[in-house]
């Protein structure tokens, strides 16, 4: 048989994505981009906006696969099946859990050509469903979940619903299968999650991301580890004291702010405030000298104010923030936040979009001309044009260099000799 995938979202559905396509060939299956006998879509449904993203896909998809049956699984399979079913051009629905048998259940499909919808599987997983840890399709980084499912319940968010509670991989199925990536020649590994600060609280032992990530870190030293977006409570004196000693662990962490307004961080539900946050960005930079802190940031979240916004710009400022993920709040029903008053006109959210990314650019930029005259060992990962490749620094933003040394996965040392539109340029040092 033929199978085809596509994915929408975030690292997990990468994840998951690249777990189903070993599944399939190691069935003895074909992977294709056209003309398959079984299509699986893993969907997204962050937001209203991806709701549409995952119906458009859809329709593309039968489009260019008349005669397959199409399976639909991820996050709006599990939130809103109804909607899926309506379309008329789905025939397996399978939401967010028993992923180990969407295979098996296409190849039935196919032999019978009958139209199925799982009813057996319309509840999260109350498990931890372990998936082989791969490297998604055209990636060079290699995709390790450890964790599913969340209990933070932010008021603007849906994916607690879609995902379920908090389930954790056993430490020890961590280690292995981090160890397997390295021995197959992977030469970083990136910890993904819905929420990985919550590692282990289900877990008998009670790990915590701590004590995972410095297991996995001593198990595999010759390889680069790399953190998913964390809640910024997890960055206490232990997580620097113990993490900071580890030369694998990239200087890059990802705490997820959403707002830079106490008054909007309480409505969203959040449990910090802007002046911890802070504190935990200088914690960060003690123990971590020139480490890159990036973010996402919501703009026009109800009853955002002028000045509620303009604090926003101020606090990013006053992080320093390497990168920033902006996104204009869009009402995700089935949340409270969709049901609040004072609800922002699309053109103001579209407005203070800009703004921020403006100010996001210019703190991006500053932080990226402190590595200029320095030398920064890249991992390269596809070329660009007229011999040019790109990859990503310990730091995260991409950097270009050309030389007949480059090649996808390869290591090297690059010179920085300028800033780029979103990264660095610079010259192989051999």
């Amino acid at each position: 048989m033929k199978f085809g995938f596509y994915t929408l979202g975030c690292k997990v559905n990468l994840f998951e994505t690249q777990a189903l396509m070993q599944q399939a060939r190691l069935r003895g299956h074909e992977i294709c981009t056209h003309d398959a006998d079984a299509f699986i879509l893993n969907t997204c449904s962050v937001t209203a906006i991806s709701d549409h993203k995952n119906l458009r896909a859809l329709h593309k998809i039968r489009r260019e696969n008349p005669n397959a049956i199409i399976a639909a699984c991820g996050c709006f399979a599990q939130t809103e099946p109804d909607k899926l079913a309506a379309s008329g051009e789905v025939d397996l629905i399978c939401g967010t859990s028993a992923r180990s048998e969407i295979i098996a259940l296409c190849e039935a499909a196919v032999q019978g050509r009958r139209p199925q919808d799982l009813q057996k599987f319309r509840q999260p997983s109350r498990t931890y469903e372990t998936l082989p840890a791969g490297v998604p399709a055209g990636r060079t980084r290699a995709l390790l979940k450890v964790e599913d499912g969340c209990d933070n319940y932010c008021t603007y968010c849906i994916i607690p619903y879609a995902r379920g509670h908090v389930r954790s991989i056993p430490l020890r199925e961590a280690v292995q299968e981090a160890q397997r990536l390295a021995q197959s020649g992977v030469h970083e590994i990136v910890l993904t999650g819905i929420e990985i600060s919550s590692y282990g609280r289900d877990l008998p032992e009670q790990p915590s991301l701590v004590d995972l990530i410095d297991a996995l870190c001593k198990a595999v030293p010759q390889t680069y580890l790399r953190l998913g977006s964390l809640e910024p409570r997890t960055v206490d004196q232990v997580f620097c004291q113990r993490l900071s000693q580890h030369p694998n662990l990239r200087p890059h962490f990802h705490l997820s702010l959403q707002s830079g307004c106490d008054r909007t961080l309480a409505r969203m539900k959040r449990r910090y405030t802007t002046d911890f946050f802070l504190q935990q960005c200088h914690r960060l930079r003690a123990a971590f000298p020139d480490c890159s802190i990036t973010t996402d940031l919501i703009v026009g979240f109800p009853g955002e104010s002028e000045a509620d916004f303009m604090q926003t710009l101020d606090f990013l400022s006053r992080c320093a923030f390497s990168d920033v993920h902006v996104f204009p709040y869009s009402p995700r029903p089935g949340t409270p936040a969709a049901n609040m008053p004072e609800q922002i006109p699309e053109a103001v959210k579209a407005m203070r979009a800009t703004q921020a990314k403006a100010c996001a650019a210019e703190l991006s930029q500053a932080y990226r001309a402190q590595f200029i005259g320095r030398t920064l060992e890249v991992l390269f990962e596809h070329p660009i044009g007229q011999g040019v490749w790109s990859g990503h620094s310990a730091y995260c933003f991409p950097v270009q260099a050309s030389h007949t040394a480059i090649s996808k996965n390869i290591l090297l040392p690059v010179s920085i000799t300028r800033l780029s539109a979103n990264g660095l340029c610079g010259n192989i040092v051999l």
